[in-house]
């Protein structure tokens, strides 16, 4: 008996010394904080593009030709958005306070009738008739773009006068 004894003993002491001896899979100390970092990084990574990519959709503004937006059918990849022409000779009207009205054509196509432009504020010195501009607004239900914002342009010309010190 006594060897019956020992031997389920033996064999206890050898399971006891299985399971402790048994090695635990090791984790790295910092893996959890690690995947915490990357994870949160990750999502501050998203949240920034889709945060930039909110505020240009916002202040995107398509640019188009007159002889475009006349045409039939026109939509507008805005509610706002610029156009750029020519401002037609003998077109332009001042009008009460800082109003002016005048008509814009296209540089490049032959159009059915230019479009009439409204803006009330200041315009740029270098407007004229038969100058290139860019109008930033809206057309209006009469088909009248209403201008909240007029850039001249000019030719690649232009020289300021340099005044030199040794010539004065």
């Amino acid at each position: 008996m006594s060897r019956r004894i020992a031997q389920s003993r033996s064999c206890g002491k050898s399971a006891l010394m299985s399971e402790t001896l048994k090695p635990k899979r090791i984790k790295p100390p910092h893996r959890n904080r690690r995947l915490a970092a990357i994870a949160g990084f990750g999502t501050l990574v998203v949240g920034g593009v889709a945060l930039i990519a909110s505020a240009l959709g916002d202040n995107t503004q398509f640019f188009y030709n007159p002889s475009d937006v006349v045409a039939e059918g026109f939509v507008p990849g805005s509610e706002t958005f610029r156009m750029g022409g020519k401002v037609v000779e003998g077109s332009v009207v001042r009008k009460a306070g800082l109003l002016t009205e005048f008509t814009v054509a296209d540089f490049e196509r032959e159009m059915p009738a230019p479009i009439t432009v409204l803006h009330n504020g200041v315009l740029p010195d270098l407007f004229r008739e038969g100058q290139g501009v860019v109008v930033t607004g809206q057309v209006a239900a009469d088909g009248i773009f209403m201008a909240s914002e007029v850039l001249a342009k000019h030719d690649e010309n232009y020289q300021p006068k340099i005044n030199y010190q040794d010539e004065k």
